[in-house]
Formats: structure tokens, sequence, C-alpha cells
């Protein structure tokens, strides 16, 4: 322990001065003065270090690698690779590929899932592509779930890369791989995405021909990809479709054919549907829950969108999202609609989710009485009483919209311990002032 902790000392001091300024002939005379023992392990460490300092993480490995003694190897490259992969240091990362390469090493497979994974979140999606094509010529192939994920990212922008799709195609397939299902599907995605329909016929063909029939993945794309088009009658008759072929739409399905109406501003319609849906005995799901209440917001029905939440909790014993009932309390609180927002958040008690007062903290002490925050205390713990803090942020609010005399009042009115809790007496000016008023 003591020989990794004073190692670990050394590759800080090694951080801070490669920080401390641009890189130079002085920082690398610093760095030969410390007389360091270089290791793969305290490379990599100080590589770790500068992630995000990718250009001086590539200084300081070319650095080693001029250094007498030591030689990088598999895994320092791959290290390396892990701080390059990122948009601001994508052309020393490409440069560093082929040097890793033309040095005889490979980058292995975690190193590889980790930055495609990084460049498909920061929609770098031709680099992405180009490294799966890296990957596939080497030893150390991508998996099938690569490939879809792949697929799957390229098929999530706005306008999908449809040349991007058939160069991870070509390339899966040049390895001797035969299109399996996911592959199809992710294929099929991108062209409904795209709004390439007829192309997307021709997949669904082959994928039959192969020995695959279309499913609820298959017809959700093209739902998807219809409603995405505004076309959103053709969309509705998919549905029908899949019953006549044996296929019986499942909630995925109709959460998307009804978002899309709603993204089409189009919420009696998409109604209508969740009608028809419920008839068929397909009851609704947190997921679609959060989207008919998104659509409610966008119409500004907020009595429409609290109903609904009520009903489908009490009737169906449905449990919201969090998120979706931290976004309907906000909207209601908006619009002044304290004790519908406080049911809510009776409920979100009754679903153990945790406690959310900073909305109702910021309402009360600007448009409320001492009174409803009484009440919210009570309703905001399973316990007799909420925690000292609860307290401490509602006075705190109160004083800050300048309403010292509700403050105080309020105070009076919280149960003896809180009156005594020093940050809250430190809030009112002194010690004091919580026994006065005690």
């Amino acid at each position: 322990m003591i020989e990794e902790n004073a190692k670990d000392n050394v590759a800080k001091d090694v951080v801070r001065i490669i920080l401390e300024k641009e890189w130079n002939k002085e920082v690398e005379k610093k760095l030969v003065g410390m007389r360091i023992v270089l290791t793969d392990n305290f490379v990599i460490r100080v590589l770790k270090e500068l992630r995000s300092y990718p250009v001086k993480a590539l200084r300081f490995f070319q650095w080693v690698d001029r250094r007498e003694g030591y030689q990088h190897n598999t895994v320092t490259y791959n290290a390396l690779m892990r701080v390059l992969g990122r948009d601001d240091s994508i052309k020393e990362f490409w440069s560093a590929v082929d040097e890793m390469k033309n040095a005889g090493y490979e980058m292995d497979i975690d190193t590889y899932i980790k930055i495609s994974r990084q460049f498909q979140k920061i929609k770098l999606m031709e680099d992405a592509v180009r490294l799966y094509e890296f990957m596939m010529d080497g030893p150390f192939k991508p998996s099938v779930q690569d490939c879809y994920i792949l697929l799957r990212s390229i098929s999530a922008s706005d306008n999908p890369d449809l040349d991007l799709v058939s160069r991870v195609v070509d390339r899966y397939k040049a390895t001797g791989n035969s299109l399996s299902k996911s592959v199809y599907d992710g294929m099929h995605r991108s062209f409904t995405s795209a709004g390439k329909f007829d192309e997307a016929e021709k997949i669904v063909k082959a994928m039959r021909d192969a020995g695959y029939e279309p499913d609820n993945i298959t017809y959700s794309q093209l739902v998807f990809g219809l409603c995405k088009s505004r076309r959103l009658e053709e969309a509705c008759k998919v549905l029908d479709e899949m019953e006549a072929g044996g296929c019986i739409p499942d909630i995925k399905t109709w959460t998307i054919l009804i978002q899309g109406h709603f993204a089409a501003n189009q919420v009696d319609k998409g109604l209508l549907c969740l009608v028809k849906m419920t008839e068929k005995d397909t009851n609704p799901d947190a997921d679609l829950l959060d989207v008919l209440v998104k659509g409610f917001l966008s119409q500004r029905k907020m009595d429409g969108a609290y109903t609904f939440v009520v009903e489908m909790v009490n009737k169906l014993r449905l449990v919201p999202w969090q998120a979706t009932y931290k976004l309907l309390i906000e909207k209601l609180l908006q619009v002044r609609k304290l004790e519908e927002a406080t049911d809510l958040l009776r409920l979100m008690k009754k679903h153990n989710y945790p406690p959310f007062p900073e909305p109702f903290d910021q309402y009360i002490s600007k448009f409320g009485t001492v009174e409803d925050a009484v009440n919210f205390f009570k309703e905001l713990s399973v316990k007799e009483y909420p925690s000292s803090v609860a307290y401490l942020r509602m006075l705190d609010s109160f004083l800050r919209e300048g309403r010292d005399s509700e403050a105080r009042d309020l105070l009076f009115k919280c149960p003896h311990h809180v009156r005594k809790d020093h940050k809250i007496s430190k809030l009112f000016g002194s010690a004091k002032t919580g026994d006065k008023t005690a």
C-alpha cells in the first residue's frame, strides 16, 4: 500500500507539471528531473488523470515513447485510445489508431465498445462506422449486438444517413456473417425513419425470405416512420394489418402511434386511438401515461392531465414514473393549483418515491399562506414530522420573498426541536430568536 500510494503521488505530481502550462522543453526537463520509473501501470495512471486534456495526454504518451528503457504496448495504446476518443481530439485519435496498427498492436474489444458508445452518444456517427469497419478487419470483431446498436444509433438521427447503414451491413456480411433478425430490424428502422418506405418494404421481404416474420418491433418501426412523416392514417392502418396477419399490437406499438398523433398536434385523434386500444383489452403503462400527460400539457389541459393520472392510479393501480409526477406537479403549481399538486405529492409518497419539495417551497413562499406551509409539511413525510432541512428550506424561501412576518408565524407553528435547530436559529439572526419565538 505504501508503495502504491507513493506511485500515485508521483503520478499526480507528473499531471500537475503537465497541466501548469503548454507542453514545451521546460515541461519535459522537469519530467526528466523527476527520474520517473516508467511502467505500464504508471503510464495508464497518468493518462487516466489527463482524460479531460486529451492533447496533453498524447504529448505525455509521445514523450514516454522517446524515453530509453520503455516501449509502449497494447495496454498503453488502448489506454491512450480511451482518452483520445472524443470530439475535440478526433484527428489525434485516428492518427494514434494508425500508429498503433503500424506498431503491430490491436484495439481490444472493451476499448472499442467504450469508444463506440462515446462516438454514438456525441453523434460522431461517421467515426463510429469507421471504427466499426476498422474492428471488423481485425482479430477482435464486434458482436451482432454491437452491429444492431450502431444501426439503431444511426436511425435515431432526424435524417438517418443511409450510406452509413449500407457500410455497416456490407462490412458485417463481408466477414461471412448472415443477417440476423436484429440486423434486419436495424436496417428497417433506418429506412422507415428516413421516410424511405419502398426500400423498407424490400427489407421486410428479404427478411421474410430469410425465414424471419415481421413482429411488433418491425411494425412499430413502420408506425414510427409513418407518424414522423405525418402519414397518420396509414400508421393507423398498419395496426389493422398487424391484427389481420395474426400479430397483435402490443403497448409499445400503441404508444408510438398515440405519441405520433400528439407530435402532429392531433391530440383528439390520439385519444381516440387510446380508446380503441383499451377496447382491445390493452391498458396503459407508465410509458404511455407519460406520453399522454405531455400531450395534455402541450394543449395546456392541466386539469385533464391531472384527472387522467389520478384515474389511472386509482382504477388501474398504475404506478406513474417519478418524472411524470414531477413534471405535472410543476405545471399545476405554475397555474396555482396547489390542492391538485398536493394530491399528486400524496400519490408519490404512496408509491414510495422520494419527496419533491422544491416547487412547493417556491410556490407557497410566494403565493401561499402559513397554513398552506403547515399542511404541506404534513404531506411531505410518512413520519410525524419531516426533517429539519424541510423546515429550513421553506422558512428560508419565505425570508427570500421578503415575507418575514409570515416566516416568523410559521416558525412559531414548527415543532419545538425545529425551533431549537441551530441552522434555523441562525437563519433568523441569532439563537435567541428561536428561543423567544418558542
